[in-house]
């Protein structure tokens, strides 16, 4: 139920893991759903305490990226930083250290070194053609960053990448995209409803009064 609901229900698959920590907290696969409810909560100090107790029982480093995003979560992006250097990110497979670059990244911008966090996604998962589960993500991070150095040129060709990676839609990289085109979006549904609107208060406004039918 945690997994079915996080993403739609944050709240809900957090009351489901306060119960199933309450029936199995000795298991890791317990306490690791957690930690994820309470990280989609930004309840981060729990999340980070949850993904440990998880790490201990299992001795995965597989945590280690979104263990250092909670440090982020709780202003603590030198601890991100420290985590992304750590020896543990090297027995990360390759998802894992793309996450690890992106949290990273993100810590650098915390801290205001835009610059930094440009370079620090400069690799060559980001420079490759061929599209991972992490591409878009990494290719919208990289187009985020260098927009907010004002470097909107480039950025704008790093969302276009990121769009063209992002095939199940886990980005706004196309409504960024539009953004930098100029393009608005308007809500066809919303207009219908106001022209019938106004339609109607026409009709209402042409139509004789009682006195007038006669």
């Amino acid at each position: 139920m945690v997994a079915r609901l996080i993403d739609e229900d944050p709240e809900g698959a957090y009351g489901y893991s306060k119960v199933a920590l309450r029936l199995a907290s000795r298991v890791a696969a317990v306490r690791e759903a957690a930690g994820f409810a309470a990280y989609a909560n930004q309840k981060y100090s729990e999340a980070l305490a949850e993904f440990r107790a998880a790490r201990r029982m299992t001795g995965s480093v597989d945590l280690w990226p979104v263990m250092a995003d909670c440090e982020r979560g709780l202003g603590r992006p030198e601890k991100a930083l420290d985590m992304a250097g750590a020896p543990e990110v090297h027995k990360l497979d390759k998802a894992g250290q793309v996450e690890m670059r992106l949290v990273a990244a993100g810590a650098r911008r915390d801290m205001g070194q835009l610059d930094a966090a440009i370079v620090t996604l400069q690799s060559p998962e980001l420079a490759s053609n061929s599209v991972q589960p992490w591409t878009a993500r990494l290719r919208y991070a990289y187009a985020d960053a260098l927009l907010a150095a004002g470097r909107e040129r480039e950025a704008r060709e790093w969302f276009a990448k990121a769009v063209e990676a992002d095939r199940d839609g886990s980005t706004d990289a196309s409504d960024r995209l539009a953004e930098l085109d100029g393009v608005e979006f308007v809500d066809a549904l919303s207009e219908d409803v106001e022209d019938g609107a106004d339609a109607a208060g026409e009709s209402a406004d042409a139509a004789p009064e009682d006195g007038d039918k006669n």
